[in-house]
């Protein structure tokens, strides 16, 4: 049995203020909200912001909230939102310029003047935020814009007490606990208590968490949080076979089970939209009415659209099968040789919000099986 520790720390719930109080002196403090029937991430100050109370039910294509029995403050999986839009912004102004006598001026955008806090990270978008500094802040083209959000940013992870139906984070690696990637981690404990145990990741999150009042954590408190995710995990319904995945789909390149696909998809986007890991983006440049200034913007988008392939006068993926095959296979084969890394972190927001409830892990799974001769 493990040890009791005093450098792991356990909070009630009100010391939660403490910690937002804290970080909203000098941060934008983000987290969970209850809003428009689904929990989303938005600006908080107040303990009461966070959806005590709620859970979501979750399924191919389904989505709803619900009351839970209990005061949970982090009771849910995930919803629609990722910390992508604050880190990646769905819209923004790479640079001005400006027509004046002497010629043409070009203005960077107004550098960066918000700090972010996020209160409420899991592990899988811990994964996802790993695999996006890999390709934004640490690749041979760093964004620098993104480096700087990410290099401020102080993260409160949650470990996850509760699986929806569609998550498969045990299966990938990358959850129900967290493992890097944080400042403070919290489980909440709610086996006939409501407490917090929490964990620093770095100096910062051990000096913070040092000035929150709290006791030392037991033996028993450190078994009771280890059985949340223990049990977390266990009761994942779905889970991928990464196994020699990323061969088996670019051998299934033309299998007829990509035209399947494509009768249910309506290349709408929003598998792209809501998943934490897609960076695809597209630049348009605007002007005013008088043509002095004009602004390039930089702005999220998919594969799935016809635009985001076209090369020389048309797109090179046509269909919705080939525009289907380019996401999946990105997401679990090419992406590993590009980055070293899946761009599938588990979360299951792509199978949620997929309005005819496509699933990742069931097209996959049956590439997989095609190409072992089982169909």
């Amino acid at each position: 049995m493990q040890q009791a520790t005093a450098a792991i720390r356990v909070l009630a719930p009100e010391a939660l203020q403490d910690l937002i109080s804290a970080l909203a002196a000098t941060r934008v403090v983000l987290g969970p909200v209850r809003r428009d029937g689904a929990i989303v991430y938005d600006e908080i100050s107040r303990l009461d912001d966070l959806p005590a109370g709620w859970t979501d039910r979750q399924e191919a294509g389904q989505y709803r909230l619900e009351p839970r029995t209990d005061a949970a403050l982090f009771g849910y999986a995930v919803g629609p939102h990722s910390w992508k839009q604050f880190l990646l912004p769905p819209r923004e102004v790479l640079f001005t310029t400006r027509q004046t006598a002497d010629g043409l001026d070009f203005l960077p955008p107004p550098a960066e003047e918000r700090t972010y806090a996020f209160i409420g990270v899991r592990a899988c978008e811990l994964a996802a935020i790993a695999v996006q500094d890999k390709v934004l802040r640490d690749g041979p083209y760093a964004d620098t814009a993104y480096a700087a959000r990410r290099e401020n940013a102080f993260i409160v992870a949650v470990n996850c007490g509760t699986a929806a139906p569609t998550c498969f984070c045990a299966s990938m690696n990358t959850g129900p606990k967290a493992a890097a990637g944080y400042d403070i981690a919290l489980t909440e404990l709610l086996d006939g208590r409501h407490e917090f145990l929490a964990e620093a990741g770095s100096e910062a999150g051990e000096a913070l968490l040092a000035a929150l009042p709290s006791r030392p954590a037991s033996a028993g408190d450190l078994a009771a949080a280890e059985a949340v995710t223990v049990n977390t995990a266990a009761a994942q319904t779905r889970a991928l076979n990464t196994e020699n995945l990323p061969a088996q789909l670019a051998a299934a390149a033309n299998h007829p089970h990509w035209q399947e696909v494509a009768q249910r998809c309506l290349s709408c986007g929003n598998c792209t939209m809501v998943c934490p890991t897609c960076f695809c983006t597209t630049v348009a440049d605007h002007t005013d009415l008088t043509t002095a200034d004009a602004q390039r913007v930089r702005s999220w988008d998919s594969c799935f659209t016809l635009d985001f392939s076209y090369l020389h006068g048309g797109s090179v993926r046509q269909s919705t099968a080939a525009r289907y095959r380019q996401w999946l296979t990105h997401k679990l084969s090419t992406w590993v040789e590009q980055f070293g890394t899946m761009g599938c972190v588990g979360c299951g927001r792509c199978i949620t919000w997929c309005p005819t409830g496509i699933d990742l892990v069931a097209e996959a799974t049956a590439l997989r099986e095609a190409q072992n001769g089982n169909s």
